[in-house]
Formats: structure tokens, sequence, C-alpha cells
């Protein structure tokens, strides 16, 4: 009889030993599936910061194109996809004479960006672009 009541609590160890085990790779796939789908979010906010941005350019290039003004502007997107992206752009022109016609060269740089920064969901991309009104 003493040999049984020895080996009583043997099995209890094992059992502990795997249900921590467990729980830890519970844990574990839990933090990466959060992890993956953040990684996710931030990819698509990512494009959707430089589609933004891009659209910022478009703006600058027509103001500076079609109503010849170079000023710098903020703009609040609200539509579709690009709702709740602000976007700061900036101009700056020079004007080059060859013979007897008069070119203006704009350099266009658009700065998209959502969130706060340093917040996990803060996101941005700059974008520079050279048009001309050279026919």
């Amino acid at each position: 009889m003493t040999g049984r009541c020895r080996q009583s609590g043997f099995s209890l160890v094992p059992a502990l030993f795997l249900l921590v085990v467990l729980a830890a790779l519970g844990a574990v796939a839990v933090r990466l599936s959060a992890v993956q789908h953040q990684t996710v979010v931030l990819a698509l906010q990512s494009s959707r910061a430089y589609a933004a941005a891009q659209a910022g350019i478009e703006w600058s290039a027509y103001q500076a194109l079609v109503n010849g003004s170079c000023a710098s502007a903020s703009v609040a997107l609200s539509e579709g996809g690009l709702s709740g992206f602000l976007v700061d752009t900036t101009c700056s022109s020079t004007t080059h004479s060859e013979g007897s016609s008069t070119t203006n060269v704009y350099v266009l740089e658009a700065f998209a960006y959502s969130g706060l920064y340093g917040t996990p969901d803060y996101v941005s991309r700059r974008i520079r672009a050279t048009v001309t009104d050279a026919s």
C-alpha cells in the first residue's frame, strides 16, 4: 500500500505542464493573429495615403496649369476611400524664357496623412512632381 500512495500525484505534474504549454501556444497564436491583422490594415492605409497624396498632386497640377495659381493649400478629403485623410500641398514655380516663348515649371509636393503622429494607426505619404505648361 505504501507504493500506491507514493505514485498517486505523479500524473498531476505532466497534466499541469501540458496545460501551461497549451495556454502559452494559444496566447502566441492570438498575438500572431492580431499582428497579422494590424499589418494588413496598415498596408491598406498606406495604399490609401499614397492615393490621397496622388490626388493632392493632381489637384495642385490643375490649379497651376489651368487656373494659373501656384499656392500652398490644405485639403481635407471626405469622399469614398480617402475619407479622413488630410493633404497639405505646396507649389513653387520658375519661369524660363527660350527665344520668344516663356515656360513655367511647377514643382508640386503633396503630404497626405491620417491619424495622429505616434499612434498605431498613423500613416502618411509624401509625393513630389514637376509639371510644365510648355506645349
